[in-house]
């Protein structure tokens, strides 16, 4: 992890040039408004000193975004929750993940995906929030400010991030080991100085034991053997429109009924081939910008 004084001053500076550029926040309707461009994270490969930033678990959770009227996921769907749900919620923008618990993706996205939101399945989910989209100062002040909007609404599932601080590259680690071993996905690091901008942003960076990346569904291979007349791997379109099959990771329900031609994906790989193509990719998720 570089720790160049020179390097980090030119890093500081690019973000503090983005941060120039963040539009005031539009108050208008929710029926006049565009929905909110959430801040969206790159990966982190140690170009920021850890002490810098605030630290929290990366949810494994669908992203939402509440603007104080409307709920949407990243895509910019409406969120079909429960009235009850939304109507806790206070009446400032929320940036955050719908979350059921380490390990349980696959049950959250079959209760958000539904047309109709069914309360008993919405009493265990919690919005975990970790940013107030479009709010004004250093990400540390924003997350101070947040801790306070959640206490005073008193919602049970309404949920801050804890954000810590680790003071080296070794206690990072030591962090992502923790979480792992517990279930979790990893690590979000945020650059405390930042100020909120939307979109890819070098002040938002998630670190993970293996890298994780989209690509779009464009074919199948059937199965042999114990899989035959079932699907034995998907081929997928990702970045540079690379075409290559994922296989590892299928449940038997998704080689029975697979995501869709055109469906997006999330898959997990080692690293990449001399030729550019992912090693060991490995299927994870549809993804979850509903």
């Amino acid at each position: 992890m570089p720790s160049d004084p020179a390097f980090l001053t030119r890093r500081h500076a690019a973000i503090a040039a983005l941060a120039l550029a963040v539009t005031p926040l539009d108050v208008r309707s929710a029926s006049e408004r565009k929905p909110l461009s959430p801040m969206l994270a790159t990966v982190y490969t140690g170009q920021v000193e850890p002490h810098l930033c605030l630290v929290s678990e990366k949810y494994d959770g669908v992203r939402a975004v509440w603007d104080g009227r409307v709920m949407r996921h990243r895509s910019g769907r409406t969120v079909t929750a429960p009235a009850g749900f939304l109507a806790a919620l206070p009446d400032v923008p929320l940036d955050g993940e719908l979350w059921l618990g380490r390990g349980r993706f696959d049950v959250l996205s079959g209760i958000v995906r539904r047309a109709t939101p069914r309360v008993d399945e919405w009493a265990g989910v919690r919005y975990v929030v970790f940013d107030l989209p479009g709010g004004e100062g250093a990400f540390a002040d924003r997350a101070a400010r947040l801790a306070g909007l959640v206490d005073r609404a008193g919602a049970r599932h309404l949920v801050a991030a804890p954000q810590m601080r680790v003071d080296s590259a070794e206690a990072l680690r030591r962090r992502l080991d923790a979480t792992v071993v517990g279930g979790g996905e990893g690590l979000m690091l945020h650059v405390a100085a930042a100020i909120w901008a939307p979109g890819r942003s070098e002040a938002l960076m998630k670190l993970k034991e293996h890298r994780d990346a989209e690509a779009v569904v464009v074919g199948y291979r059937p199965g042999a053997g114990k899989y035959s007349g079932q699907i034995g791997a998907i081929e997928v379109q990702g970045a540079g429109e690379r075409r290559f099959l994922v296989g590892s990771g299928l449940s038997d329900a998704l080689r029975r009924d697979p995501p869709a031609l055109g469906d997006v994906v999330t898959y997990r790989y080692r690293d990449l081939t001399s030729s550019g193509l992912p090693r060991f990719a490995t299927f994870l998720r549809r993804h979850d910008a509903l």
